[in-house]
This record gives structure tokens, sequence and C-alpha cells, in this order.
């Protein structure tokens, strides 16, 4: 009986026929089937993976794995789900990969995402950038055990007794050297509440 109608599947399957016909020896049926396929499996990877030589690869990948698979096939399913599964868990991989960068797509760039800014107002970042430069420069004016209980308490999330070890001071101490840190930026910074912690 053939093996088609044994699958139950439709009769116009050309695919799962070249398929099986190169499982028999027909080394042309896998020429077709790659001709036929690999165009849509790239744009389909592309789209997955969002970087051409990586999808480009992956269909290699996936025909070769295709090819392996030869002797195994049969159809219980039509060629194009197989195949289209086969390279979704090729693209799955690849985006799980460790250290996988994404690629830079240009805003120009045909078919590129336009991504509406939700964050703050030009402005805003310009004022916030020179307003932390400025802290910056009155951070290294300030005397260096001042300078370094506050980085570690407000920006390192220390406790006092931890920054008491590490500057070989007691509790008491940097709680001072903290307070007048935040007092002396308070002043030259001219904002009442000081650099928060």
């Amino acid at each position: 009986m053939n093996p088609l109608a044994e699958a139950g599947l439709d009769a116009v399957d050309e695919d799962a026929r070249q398929m099986l016909a190169f499982r028999d020896g027909d080394g042309r049926a896998f020429d077709a089937l790659f001709r036929r396929w690999s165009g849509p499996l790239l744009r389909y990877l592309e789209r997955m993976v969002r970087d051409t030589a990586a999808a480009e690869e992956l269909v290699q990948e996936a025909f070769l794995r295709v090819h392996r698979a030869r002797n195994r096939y049969a159809p219980e399913a039509r060629f194009s789900t197989w195949l289209y599964r086969i390279a979704t868990n090729l693209a799955l991989n690849e985006l799980r990969r460790p250290g996988r960068r994404q690629p830079h797509r240009s805003a120009d760039e045909e078919g590129a995402a336009v991504i509406p800014a939700q964050g703050p107002a030009v402005d805003e970042v310009v004022d916030a950038r020179r307003r932390g430069a400025e802290v910056e420069r009155e951070l290294e004016a300030l005397p260096e055990r001042q300078r370094a209980a506050l980085w570690l308490t407000a920006v390192e999330g220390l406790s006092y007794a931890e920054v008491a070890r590490a500057l070989d001071v007691s509790e008491k101490a940097v709680k001072a050297l903290v307070h007048r840190a935040r007092s002396a930026l308070a002043a030259k910074l001219k904002k009442p509440g000081g650099v928060p912690s």
C-alpha cells in the first residue's frame, strides 16, 4: 500500500512524495526539496533570529538534518510541518546560545521596527547628565574616607558595619563620614536633600 495513504496524508503533498523518493535513493528529489523550501525557510529563520548570516547557516543545518534523517522519515505529517519544526528548534537553540549578540538594525532599514520613545524628554536627559557630571565632580572633591564611605553605602549598598570593617573604623565613624559627605554635597550642589541614599 502507498505510505502516504497509510499515513492519511492528502495526495497533494508532493513534498512528502519527494522525501520518500529521496529516502529510497533519488538524490534529485532532495535537490528539488531544497530548491522549493530553502527560500521560504530562510525568510522564516531571518525573522526568528534577526541575523541573515545565522539564518543562512540554520537553513543549511536544517537540510543537513533532513538529509541525515532520510532513512527514518515517515510521512506522519506534511513535509513542511516537519521541516519547520526542525528549523524552529534550531532557531530556538540559536537564540538561547550564550553570548549571542543581537544584530544592530538601523531605523532607516526597510522593515525595521519603529519604537516610540517612552522615556524622559531629551531636555530632561541632558539636564540629568549635566547634574550627574556635577555630582561626580563634587564627589571627587570630597576627602577620600568620606567619598569611600558614601560610595560603599549609597552605591554598593553595604551596611554601616560592613563599611566599618572595609575602612577599619567604627560604625559611629562611618555614620559621621557619610553624614559629612552628604552635607558637603548638599551644600555644594545647593540641593536641600543632598544625594539620595
